[in-house]
């Protein structure tokens, strides 16, 4: 499935926000709600911090691959954790 206009938006302010999660620090107050979604699912997993860093890295990773294959949305990060597991 070919990228889509809307998805090469969402995949740029995906990037955003993992750089802020991960570099910089958030710089701003207004979050789309699937970035709350995201962020609220983050928070919620049960990770040390350099083992989470380490998992938000491959996570970015592999969310940009995904919507790079035409995603619409990133997949929660759960989700991510739980298929990392099964593998």
């Amino acid at each position: 499935m070919p990228e889509t206009k809307e998805n090469v938006v969402v995949l740029a302010q995906f990037s955003v926000l993992m750089d802020e999660l991960l570099r910089s620090g958030f710089q701003r107050g207004r979050f789309a709600p699937w970035e709350i979604e995201l962020l609220l699912d983050i928070e919620c997993c049960s990770l040390g911090d350099a083992a989470k860093r380490k998992a938000l890295q491959a996570y970015e990773n592999a969310v940009q691959a995904e919507m790079e294959n035409g995603a619409e949305r990133p997949m929660r990060f759960s989700e991510f954790l739980a298929a990392r597991n099964r593998n």
